[in-house]
């Protein structure tokens, strides 16, 4: 902090009570703890709070449900955590801030960045963590938008401008496509969000107490740890990332590139040179993925491999978190949706090849068939614990909450073993 404002406090402090009380105010003076999250659709969060209950049906989560509401039974408020929450539309647009007390509804919100979304993402259990183990007050500085990619909004300064490869170019030509437009498209959106993201926390960190009452100016703020959870839009990029040398899978090589670029850039842009930063490694898809997506984890994993973010970045991976028994059930969705394309489409090997059946019928096909898929119990089970698509982690609030919790815990083990007091 400004230590020009710290010593004329305390001689303030001195004038007015006496110079004990001054070494007293100057010695349990406790500086703010900040704490950035940033990321795309899933660090947004869309997880219902409607699906908390599931939390409760496992006994070796049933103690987080229960940090996670209030005596009322509402969600909980936490005590000492206050966020700032910048998101907006899916394309940047209609950006806004949400603030207050840390408590459920800072997750995704869309086009309404300042209303309660009724959903949840990793802040949620990363606060009520923090709460539980800091006795400083803490201030949690979220930026996320859905659908953004590391390699181009996200882009950090380090990694430059974004370059089409031959192949792109060639693509954009046999395409019909004005090369120089999209150029000129791509420059626009390049490392946009990064900004927005910067720009945000900075305006915070000038007036923290507007976000958090409970800031001490004489005591000042501490960037205490970085949540990056981010990647289902770099995963599925073919584009950027070509197929490897097997044929089969793509190269992720240069988001770990990139993702080292931005933890270097975030921590010179915040003056925090050894920040604590989590990288919470995609889990979509769980322990039983295969091909680009463990490729693609491997590359997210790699920063925090390298011998100068020893001790200081983590990589945390979400697979563990992936709710199994829900996807299993997302599955025979999908077949009844496909059964249902099948009937509308006339498939040929379909009840409605000769296209005879009339829309009540299909209907009434569906119905039977989904029936026989899905069981009462699963459809209940669903409906308990889902409220989203796969790519969401299934809007499962017990998947986001074991995310936050993992979060929180290794920002604390990297603080500690830095020898940095709670």
């Amino acid at each position: 902090m400004n230590m020009t404002i710290r010593n004329s406090f305390i001689v303030l402090v001195a004038l007015l009570l006496g110079p004990q009380a001054a070494l007293h105010a100057a010695e349990t003076a406790k500086p703010l703890k900040v704490f950035i999250l940033a990321g795309q659709s899933n660090m947004e969060g869309h997880a219902r709070i409607e699906t908390f209950d599931y939390i409760g049906d496992d006994p070796a989560t049933a103690t987080l449900l229960k940090q996670m509401r209030g005596a009322d039974g509402n969600p909980a408020v936490c005590d000492h955590v206050w966020i700032s929450y910048l998101t907006g539309k899916f394309d940047g647009s209609a950006n806004g801030e949400g603030i207050g007390k840390l408590t459920a509804g800072f997750g995704a919100r869309g086009a309404n960045p300042t209303q309660d979304g009724g959903k949840i993402g990793p802040e949620f259990t990363f606060g009520l963590a923090m709460d539980a183990a800091l006795k400083e007050p803490v201030l949690i500085i979220k930026t996320a938008w859905g659908g953004r990619s590391l390699n181009t909004e996200f882009r950090p300064p380090s990694a430059g401008p974004y370059e089409f490869s031959e192949a792109q170019l060639a693509q954009m030509q046999k395409q019909g496509k004005d090369i120089a437009a999209e150029k000129a498209a791509k420059a626009k959106e390049t490392g946009r969000f990064y900004r927005y993201m910067v720009e945000h926390v900075k305006k915070v960190l000038a007036d923290p107490k507007r976000v958090c009452p409970a800031y001490d100016p004489a005591a000042g703020y501490e960037i205490a740890g970085f949540v990056w959870l981010q990647g289902f839009n770099d995963l599925v990029d073919g584009n950027t990332y070509p197929t490897g040398a097997d044929g089969k899978t793509r190269d992720y090589t240069k988001y770990g590139e990139w993702l080292a670029d931005f933890i270097r850039d975030v921590r010179k842009d915040f003056g925090a040179p050894k920040m604590p930063f989590v990288i919470g490694v995609l889990g979509v898809g769980g322990l039983k993925a295969e091909g680009n997506t463990v490729a693609f984890r491997k590359a997210m994993t790699a920063p925090s491999l390298l011998p100068e973010f020893k001790g200081n970045v983590t990589a945390v991976p979400t697979a563990p978190f992936w709710a199994e028994e829900l996807a299993a059930i997302d599955e025979k969705r999908g077949k009844i949706k496909a059964m249902a394309a099948t009937l509308k489409n006339k498939g040929k090997n379909g009840p409605n090849k000769d296209g005879t059946m009339t829309d009540a019928q299909q209907k009434e096909y569906l119905k039977k068939y989904e029936a026989e898929v899905i069981s009462p119990e699963e459809a209940a089970k669903w409906t308990r614990g889902a409220s989203n698509a796969g790519y969401h982690y299934l809007g499962c609030a017990k998947t986001f909450a074991l995310m936050g919790k993992a979060f929180a815990e290794a920002t604390l083990h990297m603080k500690m073993m830095n020898g940095q007091k709670r």
